[in-house]
Formats: C-alpha cells, structure tokens, sequence
C-alpha cells in the first residue's frame, strides 16, 4: 500500500481519470514549486509500491474506483496520507463519505487554484506525512 516514509517527503500525487484536469493541477502545483506525480486511475496508483506521496489530490468520479472508494481502502490500512477529494457533483453522501474515511478537505469543481495550493501547502507543513 503506497504511503509516506518519512517527513522529507514533498511528491504530491493526483489521481484523476480525466488527463486535461490532472495535467493542469499538475502543471499549476509544478508552477508553484511541488513535485508531483499523476496517475489516471486509483488502482495504478495503489499498484505503484514504490510512490510514498506526502499528499493526494483525488477526483471522486472515475470509473473502477471511485476517489471515495480509495479514501475508503487507504483509511482501512491505517495510511496517513493527506487527502483531497473534487468533485464536479458533491452530495451530501459523499461528504459524510469522506469525513468517516479522513478525508482532509472536499473541493467541488471548478475549484479556485488557491485552495489548491493552500491544501499542499498545509500538507507538507504539517509533518503528518
């Protein structure tokens, strides 16, 4: 299960199905001086045993598994990572979703870029990771 090894970490994962928003997410944190790393779907990235984010940046609807899904499995194996949901449709289910599986904050899109950052910035901050 991928998960930081230590608090000098600083990769920021983002896990989006749509290659247009996760490019842009990518391109704007890059622009602000993170590294990250993208992956088109959760389970690539669950299959990756060599990534240890300091933070996830997750969209909720993809086809496979869902960003609540994988909040879900990495709460289940007591990961630590920080983590944020987008979604283009927030209800309340998948609110209360994300609070009962530590999801730290839920963004509907279109999201302003500050928020963004100010959630990576926070994240690797905090040491948490």
């Amino acid at each position: 299960m991928p998960g930081a090894a230590d608090g000098q970490n600083d990769l920021v994962v983002i896990i989006d199905d749509d290659v247009a928003v996760g490019d842009s997410m990518a391109f704007l944190l890059e622009s602000a001086g993170y590294r990250t790393m993208t992956f088109r779907s959760a389970a690539g990235f669950l299959s990756d045993r060599e990534v240890r984010p300091a933070c996830l940046i997750v969209d909720h609807h993809m086809p496979d598994m869902t960003g609540l899904r994988l909040a879900e499995r990495l709460h289940q194996a007591s990961a630590n990572i920080p983590f944020l949901l987008v979604t283009a449709a927030l209800t309340p289910a998948i609110a209360s979703g994300a609070a009962r599986f530590g999801v730290q904050e839920v963004l509907a899109k279109p999201f302003e870029p500050d928020d963004l950052l100010k959630f990576v910035a926070a994240s690797l901050a905090s040491g948490d990771h």
